[in-house]
């Protein structure tokens, strides 16, 4: 029963279900299955990037492993991205000291449109530039405000769409990540 055929096609399988494996990261190792699978959704590891803020320094999302991070997507164009920014601001004054990093990614504008947005309302807010929505786009960003709350380890514990509509569901969502 040695039929080439059925040799062609058990050798077939089994390199399919080998490619297939380490496609998947199908693996023994216990460290790479606890790091999570880098993505945009609850429970994955969150990608990293590197955006420019406001005074032209690169910043990179890694930087900040080890505290927790509220990541928030805007537009100074985006009327409820502008209603919960002072809350924003609040929670994070608040909170800073306690190791939350935030960052606020701004979509589209140049730094000096947003600071003359920051200085018209108010604000001092740490903002990163995605000027060419590159971070927007890796993170799936179909709506803004939208914001990732990001634990210590990377891992993204809550998706917020849409804006907050007061400081307490602020601080409902940042108590998933904040010790």
């Amino acid at each position: 029963m040695n039929n080439p055929l059925r040799i062609t096609l058990i050798v077939t399988l089994t390199l399919m279900l080998s490619v297939g494996m380490a496609i998947t990261g199908c693996s023994s190792n216990s460290a790479s299955s606890t790091q999570g699978t880098q993505g945009t959704k609850v429970g994955d590891l969150a990608p990293d990037f590197q955006l420019d803020n406001l005074e032209g320094v690169s910043v990179s999302l890694s930087d900040f492993r080890g505290n927790p991070v509220m990541l928030n997507f805007w537009a100074i164009w985006c009327g409820p991205c502008v209603h919960e920014m002072p809350d924003i601001q609040s929670m994070y004054e608040e909170q800073s000291v306690k190791g939350l990093v935030l960052l606020a990614v701004n979509m589209g504008s140049t730094s000096s449109q947003v600071n003359e947005f920051l200085q018209n309302h108010d604000l001092f807010l740490p903002v990163l530039l995605d000027i060419n929505r590159e971070v927007a786009q890796a993170y799936g960003i179909r709506a803004i405000p939208t914001t990732f709350f990001i634990d210590e380890e990377g891992i993204i514990q809550v998706v917020k769409v849409g804006a907050f509509p007061n400081k307490e569901a602020i601080e409902n969502d940042l108590d998933k990540i904040m010790s």
